[in-house]
């Protein structure tokens, strides 16, 4: 449960070399201007993202989001927090990558619990059953266990991600090319809110938590545990945590993080769906969306 554990030595290392890192990113050649303009272009069109010219490195992939991003801004407002992705060896290996990685939320991304969304809402709209967890204070820079995480986290929320498949696939894409395009987010609906303890019950509880999907009959469209994620959900933050570190960021306080895919269907025209947590202290957590 605690595979991901950062050790004193890397985190200073990532505090020496940050800066130095956020430079290298920062000299990086990502896609000109008109690629960047072109792909928000595409995003908004709903259409499937041109290919660049050439392969890009994880440095150049980052700058390219960040320029992306900036043009997402202006229609989907600031950013109120990051997504982790490829959260399994199984989706790690299909991009060619071997680590996770991590995109930027913006505020009109996220939607409110039982909203309702249009069938077009993305080019290859796909339904996740995640978990979004919010940081309490900046003291969670210096964790380094999951347990220590978990000091420093307000609330788990229950949360339904709606990302968007739209990057062609021929050839498949790379993991560079998904952490370009903000590793697919288009919107989401936040549920239930549970605060969270930081005990080894309620630690063991995230792990083994069992997570359903169903339609508004309750036939059972999906299921997984939180263990899916990086072994613990929690172990999601702490590999964003050192990410961020390399880059010369932090997280802050109010921030919310996107655990990753627990599980994902395609999204279904014209239904309600639900996801519910089971196992956690008190009620189960569930969010529900309604497909037109």
């Amino acid at each position: 449960m605690d595979r991901m554990k950062f050790s004193p030595a890397s985190l200073t290392l990532a505090l020496v070399v940050g800066p130095l890192l956020c430079c290298t990113y920062g000299m990086a050649a990502p896609p000109s201007v008109q690629a960047i303009e072109q792909m928000a272009e595409d995003y908004f069109a709903q259409r499937e993202v041109k290919p660049f010219n050439k392969p890009l490195s994880m440095p150049e992939a980052l700058v390219a989001q960040n320029s992306f991003v900036k043009r997402l801004e202006r229609r989907l407002g600031k950013p109120v927090g990051y997504k982790v992705g490829l959260v399994t060896r199984e989706t790690q290996e299909r991009f060619g990558v071997e680590s996770p990685v991590r995109g930027v939320l913006l505020d009109k991304m996220l939607l409110p619990n039982r909203s309702e969304v249009a069938p077009g809402f993305a080019l290859r709209p796909l339904l996740e059953a995640d978990l979004i967890v919010v940081v309490n204070d900046r003291g969670i820079n210096k964790a380094q266990s999951i347990i220590e995480i978990a000091e420093h986290l307000k609330e788990i929320v229950a949360f339904i991600e709606l990302p968007d498949a739209f990057l062609p696939t021929n050839p498949p894409p790379s993991g560079a090319f998904l952490t370009a395009a903000n590793v697919g987010a288009r919107l989401g609906v936040l549920g239930n809110r549970l605060a969270v303890r930081p005990t080894a019950e309620f630690i063991k509880a995230l792990a083994e938590m069992n997570v359903t999907i169903t339609d508004g009959t309750g036939v059972e469209l999906g299921r997984s545990q939180g263990k899916v994620i990086l072994d613990h959900p929690l172990n999601a933050v702490l590999w964003l945590m050192e990410e961020l570190h390399r880059s010369g960021e932090r997280l802050k306080a109010g921030e919310m993080i996107s655990l990753g895919s627990i599980k994902a269907i395609p999204a279904p025209a014209g239904k309600t769906v639900i996801v519910r947590y089971n196992g956690l202290p008190g009620a189960p957590l569930e969010a529900t969306v309604h497909f037109r």
